[in-house]
């Protein structure tokens, strides 16, 4: 039997109940610098979250992970670089690429927005997403040392980047 094809598309509207679920299931202090969720859930898209800040991937016709690509400085002369602010994949859809084409999605998307710079930043403990940035060229640009405090451990923040000319 074939493992379904992997389709990569902006989120819609009708996809906050399903993209907050699989949040909500991926949350780990692996990645996560803010506690846990608790009911009530608040809507996944808000004024500040739009769907088309998000590409989701759709595998069997179930969403199995979003990527989210903004503007993280509001002004003209950053517009040409974007940032990652969010990566997640359900974890029944783990090794099976779903990350790095959500990331190749991401470049693409950046790109046709114009950027020259896709950054990110990640925790210095999650060794495998920053051994999965790196194999998709992202570089270390910068380290926080530190910057967070989760579960009694203070954490570094690692700043990623990566050109998408050339």
């Amino acid at each position: 039997m074939t493992e379904p094809e992997t389709r990569i598309r902006t989120a819609e509207p009708g996809d906050g109940a399903g993209l907050g679920a699989l949040d909500r299931a991926a949350w780990s202090t692996l990645h996560a610098v803010v506690p846990a969720p608790v009911p009530p859930y608040g809507p996944f898209f808000d004024e500040r979250h739009l769907p088309g800040d998000y590409l989701v991937a759709v595998r069997g016709g179930a969403l199995v992970g979003y990527v989210r690509v903004v503007q993280s400085i509001p002004l003209a002369s950053h517009a040409h670089v974007l940032q990652i602010q969010g990566l997640v994949v359900a974890e029944s859809a783990r090794g099976r690429g779903v990350a790095r084409a959500l990331l190749r999605a991401a470049a693409d998307r950046a790109r046709e927005r114009g950027a020259t710079r896709l950054t990110l930043r990640v925790l210095g403990h999650n060794a495998p997403a920053r051994a999965l940035y790196a194999s998709e060229g992202f570089a270390v640009e910068g380290v926080l040392p530190g910057e967070f405090l989760i579960e009694g451990e203070y954490v570094d923040d690692v700043c990623m980047g990566r050109s998408l000319v050339g």
